[in-house]
C-alpha cells in the first residue's frame, strides 16, 4: 500500500511539475481571456519586408501565443512565402474553428495572432527562398491529416508546420518547445529534428525525447516539452516556453 502511495505521490508530483507553467502563465495574467477575438488585435507587427518594394522570394515562419486559454499552453505556428517578384505573400496554416481545414490565404504575413504578436523563426530570401518555395506548395498538398485536428495532442497547427519542414529538404527551423503538436508524428516513432540538427523518438505525441544541436535535449510529457538548450543558454519549460537567451532566427535573410 505504502509503495501506491509513492508511485500516486510521484505522479501528482510530475503533474503538478507540468501544469505549473501554464498556471503561472493563467495567474500572471500573461494571456488574454477577456477580449472577443472579433475584437482582438490582428494587426502587422513589421516583421516582414513590404512585398511591394522587395522583388526578391521570401520564406517566413512565425510563432505566436494561441488565443485565449490555449494560450497558456502553447503557440500557433505558420508559414508565408512570397515568390520573386510577386505583389503578396501567401500564408499557410491549419485552422479548426469552422472545421478542420489546411487554409491558404493571400495577405500581411506578420499579423498579430488574435492579440498576441508573432515571433519570427525563420528568414529565407533570394534563391534559396524561391528553391524553397514550390517544394513547400508541393508539401502542403500532401499533407496527410488535412481534415484532422485534436489540440491536443495533435494532429494541429504545429503538427502542420513541424511536417511541413521535414519534408522541404533546406527548410530548417527549432520551432518553439511550447508548440504544442510539433512532435506527432504521422509514420514510425523516429525522426529527424525540425531543426535538421538531430533526432527525435516520439510516442503518439505524448512521450518522446529530442536531442538536436539547434533545439538542445527537449522531453515531452503528455504533450509539454520540458528541456534546456546550451547554446544560447536557455531552459524550456511547458506553458512559458523558452526562459534565457533567444533562439536565433535561421535562415539566410536578414530581419529589417
Amino acid at each position: 500500500m505504502a509503495r501506491v502511495m509513492r508511485v500516486i505521490l510521484v505522479v501528482l508530483l510530475g503533474v503538478a511539475l507540468l501544469l505549473a507553467g501554464p498556471l503561472w502563465m493563467l495567474a500572471g495574467e500573461r494571456v488574454d481571456l477577456d477580449t472577443h477575438w472579433s475584437n482582438a488585435d490582428r494587426r502587422p507587427v513589421g516583421l516582414a519586408p513590404a512585398a511591394d518594394v522587395t522583388p526578391e522570394a521570401v520564406v517566413h515562419i512565425y510563432a505566436a501565443r494561441a488565443y485565449s486559454w490555449r494560450g497558456a499552453f502553447a503557440v500557433h505556428t505558420w508559414i508565408a512565402t512570397k515568390a520573386a517578384g510577386a505583389s503578396d505573400y501567401r500564408r499557410y496554416q491549419v485552422l479548426s474553428w469552422r472545421r478542420p481545414t489546411v487554409v491558404s490565404q493571400w495577405g500581411q504575413p506578420d499579423r498579430s495572432w488574435y492579440g498576441n504578436p508573432p515571433n519570427l523563426l525563420a528568414d529565407y530570401r533570394g534563391a534559396s527562398a524561391a528553391k524553397l518555395i514550390p517544394c513547400i506548395e508541393a508539401a502542403v498538398a500532401r499533407y496527410p491529416a488535412p481534415d484532422r485536428y485534436r489540440a491536443w495532442p495533435g494532429p494541429n497547427s504545429n503538427t502542420f508546420i513541424a511536417w511541413i519542414v521535414r519534408e522541404v529538404p533546406g527548410l530548417e527551423v527549432a520551432l518553439p518547445p511550447h508548440a504544442l503538436g510539433k512532435d506527432y508524428l504521422f509514420d514510425g516513432v523516429l525522426a529527424e529534428a525540425p531543426s535538421g540538427s538531430g533526432y527525435q523518438l516520439a510516442l503518439g505525441g505524448l512521450v518522446g525525447i529530442l536531442l538536436a544541436r539547434d533545439e538542445g535535449l527537449e522531453v515531452n510529457l503528455l504533450g509539454l516539452t520540458l528541456g534546456v538548450d546550451p547554446w544560447p543558454l536557455a531552459l524550456n519549460l511547458p506553458g512559458v516556453g523558452r526562459l534565457g537567451a533567444a533562439a536565433p532566427v535561421q535562415g539566410d535573410g536578414a530581419v529589417r
